[in-house]
């Protein structure tokens, strides 16, 4: 398989990139080829740097980026010939196979949705994030920032994407779902919370145990969390605020050494035709090496072709029928 990276992308590019590319060439098979895309000179002297050759990876040149702070929609409309750009023109023709990016997370979403595009039948695709368990195993976060104003439907749809992502990557055989409360009870929380609970709790396409409340998410009461992307976003970040304030202090020990984002790296975007992977912004070699082992266990789960393999078996086609008009 051809993993494409985006070289110019992350606030420490383009060293972190290059490093660690360099890392992750050194554990996938010699069949598998990473594609670095980014400008070709500033490669070249990158690799030189790292007494690297040419030849251990393919470069495909791309003369402009998009930096961080730029408006995703605009930026990816205004440079066609940035590496993210380029990245998604090479996925949507099949020239890789997976991709993957520190960069801006608005145009990666967008390149997404407008260059290879939703799964038939997906509202909104969404992203995760990993979740250490006490007992050693890993839950699943959805959404944790995509869609901060989701509706029920989608929040349904949540459900599913996490079921599948956690069975398939993650080996859970049967993931327990669970709708982040307040409350356990049916008519706790938001209206938003209420509706979706409703939806979720007669579902046949994944199993649903009802509301869960934040301080069950380090148990194995549940395996896939599902909550709006702006819920899920500042729990994110506090859980990464937690752990830099633990390391500070000198408090850490293997299950908080767990929450480290290094350790994986990125994100796949669910729900759409491809394996798009995002990584944090502040990575460094060792989450840039495990971003890319990552998206290549994604692409070899066959994510978006479980979803749609699922999709064709909706129970509630109808519903999702009606959700999209």
């Amino acid at each position: 398989m051809k993993i494409g990276i985006d070289v110019m992308g992350g606030d420490f590019a383009p060293d972190a990139t290059i490093s660690g590319a360099i890392l992750a060439r050194e554990e996938i098979p010699e069949s598998d080829r990473i594609v670095l895309i980014g400008d070709k000179p500033t490669i070249l002297n990158q690799l030189e740097a790292h007494n690297v050759r040419a030849d251990y990876f393919d470069i495909e040149h791309a003369s402009e980026m998009i930096a961080m702070g730029e408006q995703p929609t605009r930026a990816f409309a205004q440079k066609p010939n940035s590496s993210i750009s380029l990245g998604f023109k090479l996925l949507k023709t099949e020239q890789i196979d997976a991709f993957s990016s520190a960069g801006n997370t608005g145009a990666m979403l967008v390149g997404s949705i407008y260059s290879v595009n939703a799964v038939q039948g997906i509202i909104r695709p969404a992203t995760t994030s990993i979740i250490p368990k006490e007992s050693g195993g890993m839950g699943v976060l959805i959404d944790v920032g995509t869609n901060p104003d989701s509706k029920p439907d989608v929040m349904y749809q949540f459900g599913l994407l996490g079921s599948i992502y956690a069975r398939y990557v993650y080996g859970i055989e049967k993931p327990k779902v669970g709708l982040l409360n307040i409350g356990e009870e049916e008519d706790k929380g938001s209206l938003l919370c209420q509706s979706a609970f409703r939806l979720m709790k007669d579902s046949k396409d994944y199993h649903f145990i009802g509301n869960v409340e934040s301080r069950d998410l380090f148990k194995d009461k549940v395996d896939v969390v599902v909550c709006d992307g702006f819920t899920g976003n500042i729990l994110l970040k506090n859980m990464e605020a937690m752990y830099r304030l633990m390391v500070k202090r000198g408090l850490t020990d293997e299950f908080f050494s767990r929450f480290n984002y290094e350790n994986y790296g990125g994100t796949p975007i669910l729900g759409i035709n491809s394996t798009v992977v995002v990584g944090h912004g502040i990575s460094n070699k060792v989450a840039i090496k495990n971003m890319i082992l990552h998206s290549k266990h994604v692409f070899e789960a066959k994510i978006s072709e479980k979803v749609r393999q699922t999709l064709d078996q909706y129970t509630q086609r109808q519903f999702f029928s009606n959700g999209m008009q």
